[in-house]
């Protein structure tokens, strides 16, 4: 919704300042700028407690591979030994990655997205079913075909943010140096497919995010929603769907993630299902959901942000257009 008004002051001024030829593209052009600048902003500020949700979400492989000594208590207790042991800045490590994994992945929508729509075309005379079935289907192989290319910017992103100071004797030292030095390292010990541990699950867990969340909003839409329900009733119903689609496709986000916790290192899951049990049968079926309390939070926080942003592009589209009338 934030995206939406962020392009809509300026598309308004582009038009009285530029031919109509050339209108097309340069609001394209600047939406997409701006787009990508929200993003960046949205994901920086909300990047400290990214890294808590992966910490406290993976601390189970890193207790087994002594990167750690002792589990932590909660997100308030992850926060507190992370900023002892290594300050304030670590906090944005592996946001390089996020930031990045953000523009190549529009960019690959765009060019995908008239092919899918073409191939799970909706029909309004179909049945319900039918074009809810086609609008999973069009979501999983947009996001498959998009993580075919960015994955591993995740799986990086992931390392990264998990790659504490050791803490056993004569410890200190990280893992990873950087970015570039994750690519080496896995591509060294496990090849490509260390990039991509946890690819399929993954794309198992957009079906079931996009199933859950199209499924509860049509569901409560007609429920919920009069003819006149107001925007913030609409963005309450939006966010409340979103967050609990988000709980409920959490657990794939922890298999998959713990899964790639795993590249380096001498013993592996064998699948997704593999690593599920291990972890019920060890941990407890709590640990698939540790961290989803700060995810929740990311959310709110990123959320906040964009409106934020969103407020100064508009204030600064109403001080252009008020200079160029005077």
């Amino acid at each position: 919704m934030a995206y939406i008004r962020l392009f809509s002051a300026d598309s308004a001024l582009l038009r009285s300042t530029t031919p109509e030829s050339s209108t097309k593209f340069v609001v394209l052009t600047n939406a997409q700028w701006r787009c990508g600048v929200a993003a960046v902003v949205s994901k920086t500020a909300a990047a400290p407690i990214e890294r808590v949700k992966l910490l406290v979400q993976n601390q189970g492989e890193m207790l087994k591979q002594g990167t750690i000594t002792r589990p932590y208590t909660g997100v308030i207790d992850c926060t507190m030994q992370t900023f002892r042991n290594e300050g304030l800045l670590p906090f944005w490590r592996g946001n390089l990655a996020n930031c990045i994994r953000y523009f190549p992945t529009q960019a690959l929508n765009f060019a995908f997205k008239d092919k899918i729509k073409a191939m799970f075309k909706q029909n309004k005379n179909d049945p319900y079913l039918v074009n809810f079935s086609k609008n999973i289907a069009s979501g999983g192989v947009a996001g498959a075909l998009s993580l075919c290319f960015v994955y591993s910017l995740d799986y990086a992103r992931t390392r990264l943010a998990n790659d504490v100071k050791s803490t056993k004797k004569g410890g200190g030292e990280r893992k990873y140096n950087g970015l570039i030095d994750v690519y080496k390292k896995t591509m060294a010990t496990d090849g490509i497919a260390g990039l991509y541990r946890g690819f399929v699950i993954s794309c198992v867990g957009i079906i079931i995010y996009r199933g859950c969340y199209f499924g509860f909003y049509d569901t409560l839409k007609p429920i919920l929603l009069g003819p006149d329900a107001g925007i913030m009733l609409s963005f309450l119903l939006g966010y409340g769907v979103t967050v609990t689609s988000g709980l409920i496709s959490y657990p794939v986000d922890t298999i998959r993630r713990r899964m790639m916790m795993t590249s380096g290192q001498a013993v592996k899951y064998k699948g997704a299902l593999d690593c599920m049990f291990q972890i019920v049968r060890t941990e407890g079926v709590i640990s698939l959901f540790k961290g989803a309390g700060a995810n929740i939070l990311r959310g709110i926080a990123g959320a906040g942000v964009l409106a934020g942003f969103d407020s100064l592009v508009q204030l600064y589209a109403g001080v252009k257009v008020d200079t160029s009338g005077g």
